[in-house]
């Protein structure tokens, strides 16, 4: 029988008769990071996801530098609309706001606050304010815009106290972002450890953890998290309540993951490199940890961005319900309960700016997971 003979790809010639390598020759010669890159780069709404998550996440981090005031700065004009920056004054690059006045409104002695189209107010760029600082390690107290003297930017309005929106926004996605990364951290440490030993010994060991997954499982998501917010004391400082919801949400959130690590490990534990550890005199603990999980990496690393937005809802669902995070925090679902009727969705419908930023992150990390899922797999078409 005729053994058919593998010849290399043909190389592409210059006018000089230089041998110089086809895409298709980089690409085999490169390694399993450079494989996962070149693909995920390909996958156009995954870099979108990926420069948005980015965005956002430095918005969260330096959120005192880009908001014009503090999140707790009150000014006088209480559910003020959205004002317009006009950059150009008579063709002329002269950023200003217009003013605002109050109006009572005869008959019904409500206020209204309305533009004042013969006072132009200056917006100054990279100016001192108020202190802030930058995950409370650094202080600072410069800012990206402010108003001059006497005037106001409210790009997102105001709520009913007179707090600009927009700072209360940037100022809530430190929480609500960073609820996402600490809650999936520990859904993942969870999950990995218990699902690992589960699939690497078997046995009752694993029959033990696995009832446990299905009972966790059988729970309704939405009344486990009611219930387990309401032993949450309310004498309790903004950050035990941050941690509480934190460990709420991942006491959930790890079983799918242990799962599908059980059913890796299961599938792992008979390979040859599990041996050779073995025989090697390596503990159980570092074949799994140091052997078996990072062999599929990847996979993980998919799973943990596509718990993120998971992680981020449950928050905002929470909070918006008042048994999550509670004023003075700032987070997105905290903002999101003044639109809680639709008399204030209908006159208000500035309020509901926070759940769009909700929904934005929660795209983009579909959009970066679903790209990472693909680049998981180099080698598919």
């Amino acid at each position: 029988m005729a053994v058919a003979r593998r010849f290399p790809r043909p190389f592409r010639r210059t006018d000089t008769d230089t041998v110089v390598p086809t895409a298709d020759d980089a690409i085999e010669i490169a390694s399993p990071r450079k494989l996962m890159w070149l693909k995920f780069r390909r996958h156009k709404l995954a870099m979108i996801g990926l420069a948005s998550i980015v965005l956002l996440y430095t918005l969260a981090i330096f959120n005192g530098f880009f908001a014009p005031v503090s999140a707790d700065e009150r000014s006088s004009f209480p559910y003020a609309a959205p004002t317009r920056i006009h950059f150009f004054d008579d063709g002329k690059f002269s950023p200003f706001v217009y003013g605002l006045t109050k109006k009572t409104i005869p008959g019904t002695m409500n206020r209204s606050i309305e533009t004042d189209r013969s006072t132009k107010i200056p917006v100054n760029f990279f100016v001192r304010g108020s202190e802030y600082s930058i995950l409370g390690i650094f202080t600072s107290d410069l800012h990206l815009f402010q108003a001059a003297e006497g005037g106001n930017v409210f790009l997102f309005g105001t709520d009913k106290l007179g707090r600009d929106l927009f700072t209360r926004i940037l100022k809530g996605a430190t929480i609500s972002l960073s609820i996402g990364l600490v809650g999936v951290a520990l859904s993942f440490f969870l999950g990995s450890i218990l699902g690992g030993f589960s699939g690497y010994y078997g046995g009752a060991f694993d029959t033990v953890v696995q009832r446990l997954i299905e009972f966790v499982m059988s729970v309704p998501t939405i009344p486990l998290w009611l219930a387990l917010s309401a032993v949450i004391p309310q004498t309790w400082s903004a950050i035990q309540v941050y941690f509480a919801i934190t460990v709420i949400l991942s006491l959930e959130g790890w079983t799918g993951m242990a799962r599908v690590v059980r059913g890796k490990l299961l599938q792992l534990r008979e390979e040859d490199f599990v041996l050779d550890a073995h025989l090697a005199g390596a503990s159980d603990w570092r074949v799994v940890i140091v052997h078996m999980l990072p062999t599929f990496a990847s996979y993980l690393i998919v799973q943990l961005t596509i718990a993120i937005p998971g992680m981020i809802l449950g928050e905002t669902a929470l909070s918006f319900l008042g048994l999550g995070l509670r004023a003075p925090v700032v987070s997105w679902g905290v903002l999101l309960q003044d639109a809680q009727n639709v008399r204030s969705i209908l006159s208000y419908p500035w309020l509901l700016i926070p759940g769009g930023f909700v929904a934005f992150t929660v795209m983009a990390f579909f959009f970066f997971g679903d790209g990472l899922r693909d680049a998981a797999d180099p080698y598919k078409n």
